[in-house]
């Protein structure tokens, strides 16, 4: 679903399940970001030191270094990185949507497209505030989030 007007963002998603990764990568990729998963914190930070990404999406329940303690990792090393921690337990650390610590935005789980495509809008926004929605950090575009809406109810 590309589009002359938007730019692509990277996305890297962090989650131990496979089935979950996968998910959350096709809803990113239909909206045309491009999308690399990995399955653990240490694989994260691994991959950030070879590439630079829009927005990092990253679960709690990870399997090792816990989603929060990624989270201050990245910040310490790259303090402007926006990151979106999708959870099951986001009520354990505060209103859905408001930052936590070092993370940006909290997104409850399950969660729809519409969502996660407002948590990245929500991220990029405050990253750079001056923009009109969510900025592409890298190309100064709106990525894209071509907002769908659902069909009229029957009368």
């Amino acid at each position: 679903m590309k589009d002359s007007e938007n730019q692509v963002c990277r996305v890297l998603v962090v989650d131990d399940e496979p089935t979950v990764g996968r998910a959350i990568k096709m809803l990113l990729q239909f909206d045309g970001h491009e999308v690399q998963t990995v399955d653990s914190g240490e694989a994260a930070l691994a991959l950030l030191e070879q590439r630079q990404f829009d927005v990092v999406i990253t679960d709690f329940s990870l399997l090792g270094m816990k989603g929060d303690q990624l989270a201050a990792r990245i910040k310490q090393r790259w303090p402007d990185q926006p990151i979106i921690m999708a959870t099951a337990y986001a009520e354990v650390f505060s209103t859905f949507g408001k930052a936590h610590g070092d993370v940006d935005f909290l997104l409850q789980k399950p969660f729809s497209q519409v969502e996660l495509r407002e948590a990245i809008i929500s991220v990029l926004t405050r990253k750079n505030p001056n923009s009109n929605s969510g900025l592409n950090i890298a190309s100064g575009q709106p990525p894209p989030v071509n907002f769908i809406p659902p069909p009229n109810p029957q009368p």
